[in-house]
């Protein structure tokens, strides 16, 4: 198992401590260090130990030139009011088309049209659904009867944008 370099902040270390002497108490037997580690986790109030380590991973901040320029594409109310011309542009607005799309569903081409003419005014919801295909967000079936939003955790700059764009009124 590698080392990881986990910051953990304690701010009750009494009720932290009483947590994971009960924990200890119900062992029969010295604990090993995965186990240890989990019950550390669980005293410092997470489920285990990957959640800690899940939630103690640096976030990278997004690149703030590259979503101010995404940000212009769209209006005060978060619709989308031109398409940009940078490729890299272009696939950061997506992404908030696509958190708008239902997960785990499948679609038909009349749902994923009324999201995305919802969320735009230029008037090109054609455009959009390829480019959500031809950039991984999306999938559909070589029929075009089926489209399904493809899982995947946004990239700094994505989060940031789907974030600010949910603010506006």
């Amino acid at each position: 198992m590698s080392r990881d370099l986990i910051s953990l902040s304690i701010p009750d270390l009494s009720g932290f401590a009483k947590i994971l002497r009960a924990d200890l108490a119900e062992l029969r037997e010295i604990p090993g260090h995965l186990t240890l580690m989990g019950l550390i986790a669980r005293a410092a109030g997470y489920r285990n130990y990957q959640e800690l380590k899940a939630r103690s991973a640096p976030v990278p901040a997004p690149d703030l030139k590259r979503l101010q320029k995404a940000l212009r594409c769209f209006d005060a109310t978060g619709r989308m009011q031109q398409w940009p011309a940078q490729t890299a542009t272009q696939g950061l607005c997506l992404w908030v088309f696509w958190a708008n799309l239902p997960s785990r569903r499948d679609l038909t081409e009349g749902q994923v049209n009324a999201v995305l003419q919802k969320g735009s005014s230029f008037g090109d919801h054609v455009l959009l659904r390829r480019s959500l295909i031809d950039h991984g967000l999306i999938s559909r079936l070589q029929d075009g009867s089926v489209y399904r939003r493809i899982e995947q955790v946004p990239p700094p700059a994505a989060l940031g944008l789907i974030h600010a764009i949910a603010q506006r009124p």
